[in-house]
């Protein structure tokens, strides 16, 4: 007998389950509130990426006379605009595509529980409530942005990740509270679109869950491009001033104000499972956040989460990993989550990204471990790129030689990263890298040479 399976959310992580219980014969309905793709396609991975795109290809252009070209761009930014809808419209199409091509039903509307097994939509194109039941439900609720409790963000200069990717135009300035990936990619963005951009974070450091050498050298590079960064700073409140917002921040043990004429609120964001009515359904969360086990099922049997509503890691292709497992252990399976394989990854200029364990978690962990350095001031196609700007570090243990973190700041890190992946899952050596044969000229080779420092034989670098 063909099994129901419900979806809850139709993001990466709620689509992707609903190809995949559909692969595995389920009878399939995925109920969306807004729109397929979810925060990922709509206001969040796609579109920022689109925006950096175009800051990227400005900044090259403005910047090319070494390279031989002089020119003189002009930003139209209502086609940046422009374009990103096109881009977002098109991955969108496809999904629905997709829906249609698996036989996936699909609501749109808002959900609630009645029961472990019934879910309550509200549907949005019509008055009527309809009621679904399944043999097996799972959540993807994904998240919202988090907006702390501070005087004066109902401000309408003040805005969320959603708002500074809709600006009708490039703020003269802008001030971004939050130094995590929402506030440095933005960052990244809207200077180079010509904005007077100041970033405020509480912690000591940006980007505080990623190798802190390497954050270290994003920082400078973020400062060299006139970006002002401001550490262990704490917003108290946010005013209006002669039409700008007046931003009052504790700096250095004073009260210090900035003003800014668009405020981004980029501290991270939050479960959006509010109105789910989950206790109905025996469901257990922290914080907001399910509570679940590697199978991804929750404490209710037969019910599952997945993605940035169970808070695991808030990452598009980490509820695309959850929701295969999730759909295959609602249709029989026994698959497990395993998040050492996944990357982090920060578009900035130069890119960042990084997977595994960074030097403070080998050190948290007591773990013996040995590191292997290669800046790519000394990799020709880096050179070629960026003029070098970067470096390659690999952390490996000492008794076996084994991978255990990549960390990479510099062109194509982002696609780079995923080698890193590939060697943690297969509990790959140094060695092994070594012995893998990596194409001239490119930015991949500085891998190779991180391998080889490791062991103290890199080739292109004097060795520590």
């Amino acid at each position: 007998m063909m099994k129901k399976v419900a979806i809850i959310g139709g993001g990466p992580g709620g689509y992707v389950a609903a190809i995949r219980a559909a692969q595995l014969g389920a009878e399939v309905t995925l109920i969306e509130k807004n729109h397929l793709g979810g925060t990922c396609l709509n206001v969040g991975c796609i579109p920022t990426k689109v925006l950096l795109h175009s800051a990227k290809l400005f900044k090259e252009m403005q910047n090319c006379k070494s390279a031989g070209i002089t020119a003189q761009p002009v930003l139209d930014f209502e086609q940046v605009q422009t374009n990103k809808k096109a881009v977002v419209n098109g991955l969108v199409n496809g999904v629905k595509g997709l829906m249609t091509a698996n036989k996936v039903k699909v609501l749109n509307g808002t959900a609630s529980f009645a029961d472990a097994h019934t879910i309550i939509v509200k549907r949005t194109d019509t008055t009527a409530n309809e009621k679904i039941t399944a043999d097996k439900i799972i959540i993807a609720a994904g998240s919202i942005p988090a907006i702390p409790p501070i005087p004066g963000l109902t401000l309408p200069m003040c805005i969320d990740s959603t708002g500074a990717l809709s600006l009708k135009k490039v703020p003269g300035s802008l001030l971004i509270i939050g130094g995590g990936v929402i506030g440095v990619e933005m960052a990244t963005a809207y200077r180079a679109f010509g904005s007077q951009v100041t970033i405020i974070e509480m912690l000591p450091d940006i980007l505080p869950m990623m190798d802190k050498e390497l954050t270290g050298h994003l920082r400078r590079r973020l400062e060299a491009d006139g970006i002002l960064i401001h550490t262990n700073a704490k917003v108290l409140s946010v005013g209006e001033e002669k039409e700008q917002a007046a931003v009052h921040v504790e700096l250095n043990g004073s009260e210090s104000i900035f003003f800014a004429d668009q405020v981004l609120v980029a501290i991270g964001r939050r479960a959006d499972t509010a109105n789910l009515a989950l206790e109905t359904a025996g469901i257990h969360s922290e914080r907001g956040f399910i509570v679940v086990n590697d199978r991804m099922e929750t404490t209710t049997p037969g019910i599952y989460a997945i993605g940035d509503c169970n808070g695991k890691s808030m990452l598009a292709h980490v509820a695309s990993t959850q929701g295969e497992v999730a759909a295959e252990n609602a249709l029989g399976g026994n698959s497990l989550y395993d998040g050492r394989t996944n990357p982090s990854c920060v578009y900035t200029e130069p890119e960042l990204a990084s997977v595994g364990l960074t030097e403070e978690q080998a050190k948290e962990k007591g773990i013996n471990y040995e590191v292997g350095l290669f800046p790519l001031k000394a990799n020709g196609k880096a050179l070629i790129m960026n003029g070098g700007e970067g470096m390659v570090k690999i952390i490996v243990d000492t008794k076996y030689r084994e991978v255990l973190g990549m960390h990479i700041f510099g062109p194509r890190a982002t696609d780079l990263i995923v080698e890193g992946a590939l060697a943690i899952r297969l509990e790959a050596t140094a060695e092994e890298l070594i012995s893998t044969i990596h194409a001239h000229p490119t930015v991949g080779e500085a891998l190779h040479e991180a391998a080889l420092a490791v062991e103290h034989r890199a080739i292109h670098v004097i060795n520590r």
